[in-house]
This record gives C-alpha cells, sequence and structure tokens, in this order.
C-alpha cells in the first residue's frame, strides 16, 4: 500500500526539480510549451553564438515552430523519455539543459546543455548539469549519464571534465548537421564514480 508520505515527497521532488536555485539570481525552471514565446525571443538573442553548435538555433525561425519543438520535448517527458528546463538568470531565460535521451529501462541517459553568451562565467551550465546527474543518478536509479560534444567545443568538454566524467572516445560522423556530418566525443559519468569522488565523481 502506498505510504501517503512517500506521495507527498515525490511531489515535493518534482517541484524541486521544476523550480532549482542554481546561484545568485539564478535557476532552472520547467521549459514547457507556453513559454514558446519567450524560448524564440532567447533564440533570436542567442542565434548566432549557439548556430555553429546545435541544429535547432537556426531550424526554430517563428514562436510557432518554437512551440512544436517545446512541445516535442513534453510528449517525450510524458513518455519518461526525456525532459527540458531553462536557466533564467534575473527573470531573464539565459539557457536551458536536456535529458536528450532517457532510457529508464536501460538506466542510461544523455544530458545536454546551452547558454547565452552574456551568462557565460559564472558556472550556471555546470549546476545544472549537475542538478540532472543528481536526480538521475540518486531519484531515478540510472547507471550511466552520457554527454556528448564537438572536440571544438572547449566550453562543453570544460563542464565534462568538471563533472568527474570520463571521455570514453571519438564517434566519427555520428551527428548530422547542416555542413554535413560532424564527429562527438563521448563523455560518461557511472553511478558507482558518482557515489565515489575519490574515483574522479561528483556527489552532491
Amino acid at each position: 500500500m502506498l505510504d501517503v508520505r512517500d506521495t507527498v515527497k515525490s511531489v515535493d521532488l518534482e517541484s524541486v526539480m521544476l523550480s532549482y536555485p542554481l546561484a545568485s539570481g539564478a535557476e532552472l525552471r520547467a521549459l514547457e510549451p507556453w513559454r514558446a514565446a519567450e524560448f524564440f525571443a532567447f533564440i533570436v538573442r542567442a542565434r548566432e553564438h549557439l548556430a555553429p553548435w546545435i541544429p535547432w538555433a537556426t531550424s526554430i525561425t517563428d514562436v510557432d515552430g518554437a512551440r512544436r519543438w517545446l512541445k516535442h520535448c513534453a510528449e517525450e517527458q510524458a513518455r519518461d523519455e526525456g525532459r527540458i528546463y531553462g536557466i533564467w538568470l534575473d527573470g531573464e531565460l539565459v539557457g536551458g539543459v536536456v535529458f536528450q535521451a532517457f532510457r529508464a529501462r536501460a538506466g542510461v541517459c544523455e544530458v545536454g546543455a546551452w547558454l547565452a553568451p552574456e551568462a557565460e562565467g559564472r558556472g550556471l551550465v555546470t549546476a545544472g548539469v549537475r542538478r540532472m546527474v543528481e536526480w538521475a543518478f540518486e531519484e531515478r536509479g540510472m547507471a550511466r549519464v552520457e554527454w556528448r560534444t564537438e572536440p571544438a567545443n572547449l566550453r562543453s568538454i570544460a563542464v565534462a571534465r568538471r563533472l568527474g566524467m570520463t571521455r570514453e572516445g571519438l564517434l566519427r560522423q555520428v551527428f548530422r548537421f547542416h555542413d554535413g556530418r560532424r564527429d562527438l566525443e563521448m563523455w560518461s559519468l557511472l553511478d558507482s564514480e558518482y557515489r565515489t569522488p575519490s574515483v574522479g565523481g561528483v556527489a552532491v
């Protein structure tokens, strides 16, 4: 029989995940379809900065496109196959974190992130991804969290290193982009490493 206290705990955890403080003036919030106009305004502001790395930075060209993309993300969450959160700084959307793949039965998920240039240097992506990693291991019992990034994206690689991830190798021409196929580096953190900081994990 389900204990009422377990239900309350579950709701509280989800509420924390939907609005979670990252730093002074910064927090994670759910990035849902009703925020499409705000998300599109962010894309317009940060498009040039994000375009070399993220396909949707150029493929989303209006509010309706932003809404469709966020609706797709919401449908993935309903199937327990993904989650997306925005990063707000002083009330303005400046970035986000996402489970690009979430395979609960297999115990494996992939996390990604993006950030506007004016918000860089504050540790917001690292803090946001750390929260996603914590939730994946602590609340969902995942065995492995993956991080994929292009070899030239040094900021992204730095995040993986700060989180104690291990570089596993190069996936050659695995990613289709506007200018052709690209390589991706594969980084990962295992549950055992997360729980044993001396091995390189990031227990929080």
